[in-house]
């Protein structure tokens, strides 16, 4: 079966827009965001004899699919691959002022960081300040632990539930919308 050219397009017309905003909500960075979603797109015309579905909705579900496989590899590679594009003194390109301040208005980035802001500003002391040591200023859990006086599994407990109510909070006000 698979998709033929036509049908590539098509998807990519009615698609990009939405997948470049899937990931800069993801990521809160416009320049992987747009890097993905064309890395989505090759994946989808490589894999193009694979596809098995029969309807425009199916294509745009397997191509979230796709999406979804790129984002979880970016994940997985994006630390190492930045430390060795900086020890080869290579850049990526780089969108332009103008790509970056659209791909931002696309996906609502600071809509989701002022809710994101409200939201944390709304926890508990305790989950609140375990969040900002440890994601915020980076620190690691023994030092999250000794600064907040708790044993670090606690420290790993509050971060993390703090974490998914969050997630919990945005993914139930984006599914309401």
């Amino acid at each position: 079966m698979g998709l033929d050219a036509d049908t590539i397009a098509r998807l990519y017309a009615a698609h990009a827009r939405g997948l470049v905003a899937y990931f800069a909500r993801r990521t809160f960075d416009p320049q992987v965001a747009s890097e993905l979603m064309a890395e989505t797109f090759a994946a989808a015309v490589a894999d193009r004899r694979k596809f098995r579905g029969d309807s425009d909705e199916a294509a745009g579900a397997w191509l979230y699919g796709i999406a979804r496989h790129q984002l979880s590899g970016w994940y997985r590679r994006a630390a190492v691959e930045r430390k060795m594009l900086g020890r080869l003194g290579l850049e990526p390109p780089l969108l332009s002022d103008v790509e970056y301040e659209r791909i931002e208005e696309l996906a609502g980035l600071s809509e989701l960081r002022g809710r994101v802001a409200e939201l944390v500003a709304a926890l508990p002391a305790e989950s609140r300040d375990a969040l900002r040591l440890r994601i915020l200023e980076e620190r690691p859990y023994p030092e999250v632990a000794t600064e907040l006086g708790i044993a670090e599994a606690a420290a790993r407990a509050r971060v993390s539930r703090a974490l998914r109510g969050l997630a919990a909070n945005l993914e139930a006000e984006r599914s309401a919308a």
